[in-house]
């Protein structure tokens, strides 16, 4: 993407960001005419992208109603009570909120109604045009349909990093879920395209973690200047170590008074958006990274097909280039896919490499 020093202005890739818009709401939110669609967004929320947004769903016949607050000191928080009850009552609710709603009682609620949702925390112009605008919604959807099959087929889960990530976990049938899909159903939330998500069965969660692109929340995160390193036994963090941002993780975790639930590892995610090719500090973009691996930390909520707990807080952190090793196999090597379907899809993408 250009780099020319108008990023900021408001029309720049005005185009572009009306295609996305337009992708997002007809095509991924599915948007019918006459469908309430309530679009949140808060005071770090790049109000263009909101705009567009809105204006693709009155375009296609849908009613959108724009929602702005301050935003909150961390994730996960309850909303104000308006917000609260409109989201409540949506058909479909699109979160721009830079300190998003998610795993909140208001987002238990939505769902539990029936409403569609699309978690995109931090997008501004570029990365809608990079992540949206700009690839084959569909083929990559159909890449994370060939990884959630050969992940779900498989039981043991190696995972291994030249930044010291060494980790096992047994799958025992745990089903995946490709997050990144189209809203065709009710009450199920969806994310952007380019991940899917599982766990393996908690306790079977042993190793080394080393995150080595981003970390997010807290918000004084994002883009890591070091690696954090965590230890885990029994699918629990027992130990936080590093530099400055390892001490600021481990603050943070620590001022969420939690010990019981917070340092769960919520959930093992694969990255694969073709149009995000490097760390941004946007969480969401950073977890698409192609080719990576995510992992959230805290609460964790039944779409994941799991185990549910609800806990203070949920991080997301990024592990770049890892090795994936399959029931024995090397599944990916150093951020490269080796499984010959797979690679065929990348082929078709046109990625890097492939």
């Amino acid at each position: 993407m250009f780099s020319i020093g108008m990023e900021t202005r408001d029309e720049y890739m005005s185009y572009e960001l009306a295609r996305g818009a337009l992708t997002l709401v007809r095509d991924v939110m599915l948007v019918k005419p006459g469908e309430n669609v309530v679009i949140t967004g808060d005071s770090c929320t790049d109000r263009r992208v909101v705009e567009a947004t809105a204006g693709a769903v009155f375009a296609v016949g849908g009613k959108p109603t724009v929602i702005y607050s301050p935003t909150a000191p961390n994730s996960c928080i309850q909303p104000y009570a308006p917000i609260a009850a409109a989201v409540e009552r949506a058909d479909v609710w699109i979160e721009f909120t830079y300190s998003y709603v998610m795993h909140s009682p208001c987002f238990r609620a939505a769902l539990e109604a029936g409403c569609r949702y699309i978690c995109l925390t931090g997008m501004d112009v570029m990365m809608m045009v990079r992540t949206i605008a700009n690839i084959d919604y569909d083929l990559v959807i159909a890449l994370g349909e060939t990884l959630q099959r050969h992940v779900q087929a498989s039981d043991e889960v190696i995972v291994k990093s030249a930044s010291g990530t060494d980790l096992k976990g047994y799958n025992r049938g745990r089903r995946v879920r490709l997050s990144g899909r189209k809203a065709t159903e009710k009450g199920y939330p969806v994310m952007l395209a380019g991940q899917i998500s599982w766990n393996p069965i908690e306790e079977t969660i042993e190793g080394e973690l080393v995150f080595d692109g981003a970390i997010w929340p807290p918000l004084d995160l994002g883009k890591l200047g070091s690696p954090v390193a965590l230890t885990l036994r029994e699918g629990r963090v027992t130990d936080i170590r590093g530099g400055h941002d390892a001490e600021v993780f481990k603050r943070w975790m620590e001022g969420l008074n939690d010990p019981e639930n917070m340092y769960r590892l919520a959930h093992y995610s694969l990255g694969f958006n073709p149009g995000v090719t490097a760390i941004t500090g946007r969480i969401v973009e950073d977890e698409r990274v192609f080719g990576c691996m995510e992992f959230g930390i805290g609460s964790q909520g039944k779409s994941i097909m799991a185990r549910e707990w609800a806990a203070a807080g949920h991080t997301d952190g990024i592990a770049l280039n890892p090795t994936i090793i399959l029931d024995g196999e090397v599944y990916e090597e150093d951020g490269v896919y080796m499984h010959p379907e797979v690679r065929e899809i990348c082929k078709k993408m046109g990625v890097p490499g492939y």
